[in-house]
């Protein structure tokens, strides 16, 4: 339970899952009813495993998972009910058609909706009536997309869930799945490598690097915070609070910031010239700090 006495959509204690040569975790998450909330991280960074660990696709080695209360692991069922789920590996029968694939899924899930799914499939123009083996990587995704909303779940996991999308039909995506939390009583956890669904979609943003959390912040603290300057000051070795990244050329200087206002000050007492401050787009922003992985994130914090 939360504060207020509602059932938080997940929460993740101590979860840990070993392979040869990565650990993951253990972690400590928690996600709330009206949050989106996005794992950022690299490839091999533990995302995925993390949401197969949710979906209850994977047992993991330690720890436990609950969604909306309902322990998640292969002796229980309740969770199922609370989840959709969009992975890397669809798991439709390539024969049959994507009308078929959803009509047989619809017999398995009591609060199936036939008008949802229809609706969700003409919204983001998913070709229903072709065989899944002939449809492209996008339109695979569409598939599973519709697949996971059309029961109404409450708890939305989903494994790059723009992947393959175009412009427009991404623009559509992000668009659904926005409107779902809009009601206050659902929430998305998803991963991505489209950085720039960031500053779109999330609320939270979960850095995850080696199989560890290395930051978790909002989403707009991190545009208050973070800044790119330009100045005129005379030396070359400059020790600034906040900088992650400096350029020079001899007075003429460049920084990056993750604590924009001590530097702004610094600057100040030290008689900088032609201060010039920029914001950053989250995106730019969440690239530096995976860059700089665990130096950054404890500073941020």
């Amino acid at each position: 339970m939360n504060e207020i006495g509602t059932p938080t959509a997940a929460r993740l204690t101590g979860l840990a899952k070993r392979f040869p040569g990565f650990e993951l975790g253990p972690l400590d998450l928690t996600l709330e009813p009206g949050t989106v909330l996005a794992l950022v991280g690299p490839n091999g960074a533990g995302k995925s495993t993390t949401l197969n660990c949710m979906a209850g696709l994977m047992v993991p080695d330690a720890g436990a998972v609950e969604v909306f209360g309902a322990p998640v692991g292969p002796k229980h069922t309740e969770y199922r009910k609370n989840i959709g789920y969009v992975g890397e590996e669809s798991g439709f029968f390539l024969r049959w058609s994507a009308r078929h694939n959803l009509d047989y899924l619809a017999r398995l899930h009591p609060k199936w909706s036939t008008d949802r799914a229809q609706r969700l499939a003409d919204r983001i123009a998913l070709p229903l009536d072709k065989p899944v083996s002939g449809l492209s990587r996008g339109n695979k995704t569409k598939l599973a997309i519709v697949a996971a909303l059309a029961h109404s779940p409450r708890l939305l996991l989903l494994d790059e869930p723009t992947s393959g999308l175009d412009p427009v039909v991404r623009s559509e995506v992000l668009d659904v799945l926005w409107e779902i939390t809009e009601d206050g009583d659902h929430a998305v956890l998803y991963s991505t490598h489209v950085l720039s669904d960031i500053s779109r979609l999330a609320d939270e943003l979960v850095f995850l690097r080696d199989g560890q959390v290395i930051l978790r912040t909002g989403r707009d603290e991190l545009s208050d915070r973070w800044r790119r300057l330009s100045f005129r000051l005379a030396g070359d070795e400059l020790e600034l609070d906040g900088i992650v990244e400096h350029r020079h050329v001899r007075s003429e200087h460049q920084v990056i910031t993750r604590n924009a206002e001590a530097t702004l000050a610094q600057l100040e007492s030290l008689g900088a010239e032609a201060v010039e401050s920029a914001r950053m787009s989250v995106d730019e922003i969440a690239v530096q700090i995976l860059k700089e992985g665990h130096h950054v994130a404890r500073a941020q914090d």
